[in-house]
């Protein structure tokens, strides 16, 4: 359950022994609806690694930001504009794509489909008739021709039209990785339609030929494959492990028999929920980057000798307060498989580059553009060529071209209408829970608004998931700038359960489900009534997904600090949820056995405070049953409302449709219908 992510200003006030402290007006004109609804005018944007060649997803023209269009562009004549621009279908729409090689692109539509889905993908144990239908299509620079990408598109003896079906659902193939020094060749995956199990392919570009690395199985799935040439060396392995228990076993490739080979040392168990991800090889010495938090509360690189079966005593990389997201290994020629950087995960995903010329170029660009969060997304050999992009809490993506490390060419932005003086302050902070936990936030503040202001009316704004967690910058959902620019305050609590932010929180939410995760949520109302930022009686929790069902536990939980509750997709019965709500095997085994706790729908007889319920029609992750019977169950105790949201999936990109209906929806029952006098 990812998340995925026109009032008048309202009159803000608070009383304490009857005296009016103040109002605070907020300086800046709500932000419409229609600024989240329109398509981006430029998304998705990717370079080719030769540095030729520009893909992206622009806003159709002529379609007043209401449809998308594939746009392809050359780099040598950037200028011109696009060689090649292809609108959506009817009904396929495109929603993301990708520069490959070899003169190829892959896009990704989606469009509705409206069946009997039983078997087939999520959703398929509660008579779901409504889903999207997503496929993968290969096409060159001319974008005249569009070959659905790796699939065996032969009719098999003896598959039903079901089975067919399903696959469809599904996606038969995908792009696994890119072998970057290969002129032609990629892996990919396909599915066996008898099986369901995936097998691995080298995959030629320009012919359309495959070659087997690996037949994968239930309980079998591949891991490195060698960044050169594609061979498999390490796979990774679920066992039972005792009951109810199941470990994790890495297999190595022993270089000298070609056998693979168990590593007791990465082998982990999965209810410990140990990080052990196999990251990349070292060519000179043959160790392998391990991404683990097996010596530390936060994920480190670190180098293993498969030969020794040890780690190196000291970690490759590490940070005292924050996990190491990733390596950031060289992709071209004059760097490939070199060790340029490294990701850490704090407040943003940031690249921290110790190879100089990307250092170089990294400080060059964070100095040009001061205040924004900078991704260098693509280049060519010799850094001629670069595709870097910027954005902050008020300003959206906006991408650009180094050319010879001095002419830049803004390419545009995915938001341009939105004025970021409309958006105010956004703050990483920490809180202290009821039981002493410290708990990270992102507050973002409206513009105009200082600590000394009078206090405001605020929104506890919980992520999707559980097992996710915020970042730092522009709020893609748009929830966020809409309601600041209103004159909220929102906080977004990285409630115990949050992964990403420390091994000891994220396990802290097993079994918490509206319990200590849900005291996390009322400390952090708590905690910005405590600094004077909101007024006490001015509180309203607002989430989506898993944020939907904290929202709805806050409505039957007593002594609620909240005002109202909106829950977007929520899940409300988690007796319908269990080991059964994930695709995935290994998501259920580990995600399944956590939930547990507090059930809404078990208590709605205490529900206390007002609530909005809306989900999405084709929404098969948190299907609709759940927030209308949870609506049906409370609307006699409280002020209730219940909104299905035509042709809506869980999960973005959503359509303008979408955005027109639920961002007015949201701040209408907040301004009228959120306590006595609204919010």
């Amino acid at each position: 359950m990812q998340r995925p992510r026109s009032t008048p200003a309202f009159r803000l006030a608070a009383t304490v022994a009857g005296l009016c402290l103040g109002v605070f007006h907020a300086s800046a004109t709500p932000l419409p609806a229609e600024d989240f609804a329109k398509i981006p005018a430029l998304q998705s944007v990717t370079m080719s690694p030769d540095g030729k060649q520009l893909v992206a997803i622009i806003a159709a023209p002529g379609s007043d930001n209401g449809d998308t269009a594939l746009a392809n562009w050359n780099l040598d004549k950037l200028d011109s504009g696009p060689v090649a621009i292809t609108p959506s279908g009817d009904r396929m729409k495109f929603i993301a794509a990708s520069a490959l090689k070899a003169g190829r692109s892959l896009v990704i539509s989606r469009q509705e489909l409206t069946a009997q889905l039983a078997g087939c993908g999520e959703g398929n144990t509660i008579g779901t008739t409504k889903t999207f239908l997503s496929k993968a299509y290969l096409t060159d620079s001319t974008q005249t021709k569009f070959d659905e990408a790796f699939a065996d598109n032969s009719r098999k003896l003896g598959i039903s039209e079901q089975t067919q079906r399903c696959l469809e659902i599904a996606g038969t193939a995908s792009l696994v990785h890119s072998l970057p020094l290969d002129p032609d060749k990629v892996i990919i995956s396909q599915i066996n339609q008898s099986n369901f199990s995936a097998s691995y392919y080298l995959f030629n570009l320009k012919t359309g030929q495959t070659e087997l690395l690996f037949r994968g199985d239930a309980r079998s799935t591949p891991g490195l494959f060698h960044p050169r040439n594609g061979e498999l060396l390490t796979r990774t392995q679920i066992e039972p492990a005792g009951t109810s228990e199941y470990e994790q076993q890495i297999f190595i490739k022993n270089k000298a028999s070609g056998k693979f080979e168990k590593h007791d040392t990465l082998t982990t168990r999965l209810s410990e929920r140990y990080t052990m991800d196999v990251a990349g090889i070292d060519d000179e010495t043959g160790k392998l980057y391990i991404l683990t938090d097996k010596f530390s509360e936060q994920v480190q690189a670190r180098l293993y000798d498969p030969a020794t079966r040890t780690f190196d005593n000291e970690p490759l990389a590490a940070h005292p307060d924050y996990s190491i997201g990733g390596l950031i290994l060289g992709t071209k020629p004059s760097n490939f498989n070199q060790v340029l950087g490294f990701y850490v995960d704090g407040p943003r995903r940031e690249a921290v580059f110790v190879d100089p010329q990307m250092k170089s170029l990294q400080d060059g660009l964070k100095k040009a553009y001061p205040g924004k969060y900078i991704t260098i997304s693509g280049y060519n050999d010799d850094l001629s060529r670069v595709l870097f992009t910027t954005n902050s809490a008020d300003s959206p993506t906006t991408y650009y071209i180094l050319s010879d490390r001095s002419k830049v060419t803004t390419l545009g932005s995915e938001r341009p209408w939105i004025d970021g003086k409309q958006i105010g302050e956004q703050r990483w902070i920490t809180y202290t829970a009821r039981d002493g936990r410290r708990i990270p936030a992102l507050l973002d503040l409206p513009a105009g608004w200082k600590d000394g202001d009078p206090a405001l009316p605020a929104l506890v704004h919980p992520h999707g998931g559980p097992w996710a967690r915020d970042y730092a910058g522009w709020d893609v959902s748009g929830w966020v700038p809409y309601f600041t620019s209103r004159g909220y305050a929102v906080i977004r609590p990285q409630y115990r359960g949050t992964s990403g932010l420390g091994r000891s929180l994220w396990l802290a939410g097993d079994k918490q489900w509206g319990l200590a995760m849900q005291d996390d949520n009322d400390d952090a109302a708590a905690w910005l009534v405590q600094q004077g930022i909101a007024a006490k009686d001015r509180l309203a929790i607002f989430g989506y997904s898993y944020g939907g069902f904290a929202a709805a536990a806050a409505t039957v939980r007593p002594n609620s600090p909240f005002q109202c509750a909106i829950a977007g997709a929520p899940v409300t019965d988690l007796g319908r949820v269990g080991m059964s709500w994930s695709e995935n095997r290994l998501q259920r085994i580990l995600q399944g056995q956590t939930v547990k706790g507090m059930d809404p729908i078990q208590n709605t007889d205490k529900a206390g405070i007002p609530v909005l319920l809306y989900v999405g029609d084709r929404d098969v992750r948190t299907p609709s049953f759940h927030a209308r019977s949870f609506y049906n169950a409370v609307q006699g105790k409280v002020h209730a409302k219940f909104a299905l949201i035509p042709d809506m999936p869980h999960s973005m990109p959503w359509y303008p449709s979408h955005y027109r209906a639920t961002l007015p929806l949201m701040s209408d029952f907040l301004a009228k219908e959120c306590g006595p006098d609204g919010l």
